[in-house]
């Protein structure tokens, strides 16, 4: 079985590229959340973020407030490393015991872990291909802002990131989003048959 990491910057559409991988019957495991579980009141990670960022970043009831979270570290480089340090590794584990349950005579011939940061946090050695979603940059803010993010937060979360042309050239398939859906659905037909 092929393990595929689905990338790219935010706002680019990987979120409806994975939801079409899904609907074409493939595995795919959305990294984002395994992030979120992990600061948790409870869970290890919790712990070390409280005592690495203060409790500043806590609501009133205790629990990380992932929007003052993301103000701290999208503003300073070495708080993000550091969040990143704490989160990978154990993100990294779910998701190489996810591919592993898969990994069988009757499993799927490819699974695919959506996750933005597939190249920052060096994941790809541990992938076997990469699929890059790319949209032009004016069209990435614009998603950002309809999310809610002003212009200002929006440019910060994509400096934040690998620049989006130097994704492209270390992926093995590249989905350009910038078109129509259906344009984004052929796109996936076919890197679905590549990979099968």
């Amino acid at each position: 079985m092929l393990k595929v990491g689905l990338t790219g910057g935010i706002g680019t559409g990987k979120t409806t590229v994975a939801s079409m991988l899904r609907d074409r019957d493939v595995p795919v495991l959305d990294a984002d959340p395994l992030g979120h579980e992990l600061l948790e009141p409870g869970q290890a990670a919790y712990d070390e973020i409280v005592a690495v960022f203060d409790e500043d970043i806590l609501d009133a009831n205790g629990k990380v407030n992932r929007a003052k979270l993301g103000g701290v570290i999208f503003a300073d480089a070495q708080k993000r490393a550091r969040l990143n340090q704490i989160l990978h590794p154990r993100i990294l584990e779910v998701v190489q015991k996810w591919f592993a349950a898969l990994d069988g005579p009757d499993g799927p011939p490819f699974a695919v872990v959506e996750a933005a940061l597939i190249f920052e946090a060096r994941y790809n050695r541990d992938l076997d291909k990469i699929i890059v979603c790319w949209c032009r940059p004016e069209q990435q803010l614009e998603r950002l802002t309809l999310r809610g993010l002003s212009v200002e937060e929006a440019k910060q979360r994509v400096a934040a990131q690998m620049p989006l042309d130097d994704k492209s050239k270390l992926a093995d398939e590249v989905i350009d989003c910038s078109g129509s859906i259906e344009e984004t659905q052929r796109q996936v037909d076919l890197v679905v048959e590549k990979l099968k």
